[in-house]
């Protein structure tokens, strides 16, 4: 019997809880709830579990969320009532985090469990569409304070054997993320951004890299993420698949009226 990989990806998730704001929103998100739902389908098997990069942690070093029954973080304002009483009860897989901290600290890069952090909306709305009857167990993988893009690098390349092992690797964050200028004001950096972000994708895997580590070097880089922790999922999805290819699985060119955004698949 052949050995199933999964492959990797880099979801942009959207704004807050909009899975559980559908009346509010109307079609804004169809585009990309559509791609989220397409995941099971390309993803070739039922994954054993999935592990997330979220935008929404961090830590003086990487944070392995590691309850069997994570509850749940509201870290959003402003938005209705029956936001902040949302449930994605998606068990947790501790075995799976603790095997996650090994790998971590085998690479240099130790990393501290975590048994009492709950789902971030960075999981849950973007799990939701995936998988609606919460029923995949589920970690959280934190990013590291600093940003270094080539630190987040090397904890992919540490943890791409779980990609053999059932384990779904997504990265949770934006293409595009500055909610200052969220919308037309932003249009601009977006398109250079997201243009030169396919375009890098494109790239053999040494080149994409050498791109990548530079990427605020890019036009618009820092107008598009003026903090890059909604970026570094990318880079650890990246890692754990860096020879393989980069396929684009979501691009709009007017999210919010305005924005190019995209999410891509590696392998």
């Amino acid at each position: 019997m052949q050995e199933h990989t999964f492959p990797t990806y880099f979801l942009s998730h959207g704004g807050g809880p909009w899975p559980f704001m559908k009346d509010q929103f109307g079609g804004r998100y169809d585009v990309l709830e559509a791609s989220l739902q397409a995941i099971p389908r390309q993803v070739g098997a039922r994954p054993k579990a999935v592990l997330v990069v979220t935008a929404h942690w961090e830590g003086p070093q990487f944070l392995v969320s590691a309850s069997p029954r994570p509850g749940m973080i509201y870290d959003y304002s402003g938005f209705p009532p029956h936001t902040y009483q949302i449930q994605y009860p998606a068990p947790g897989a501790p075995e799976l985090a603790a095997q996650v901290k090994q790998l971590l600290d085998a690479a240099g890069h130790p990393a501290r469990l975590d048994h009492e952090r709950g789902f971030d909306h960075g999981t849950f709305s973007a799990l939701f569409p995936i998988y609606p009857q919460a029923d995949m167990p589920l970690v959280q993988l934190s990013l590291k304070h600093g940003y270094d893009p080539l630190t987040h690098v090397e904890v992919g390349r540490a943890l791409a054997s779980l990609r053999r092992q059932g384990v779904l690797i997504l990265g949770s964050g934006l293409s595009y993320h500055n909610l200052r200028q969220f919308g037309q004001a932003g249009a601009v950096a977006s398109h250079q951004f997201d243009a030169w972000l396919r375009q890098a994708m494109a790239l053999p895997p040494a080149q994409r890299l050498k791109q990548l580590l530079a990427w605020d070097q890019a036009p618009g880089a820092r107008q598009a993420h003026p903090q890059e922790d909604h970026l570094l999922p990318l880079m650890v999805a990246l890692g754990a698949a860096e020879r393989e290819a980069a396929h684009v699985v979501y691009h709009e060119e007017d999210f919010f009226g305005a924005l190019a955004v995209t999410s891509f698949k590696f392998g």
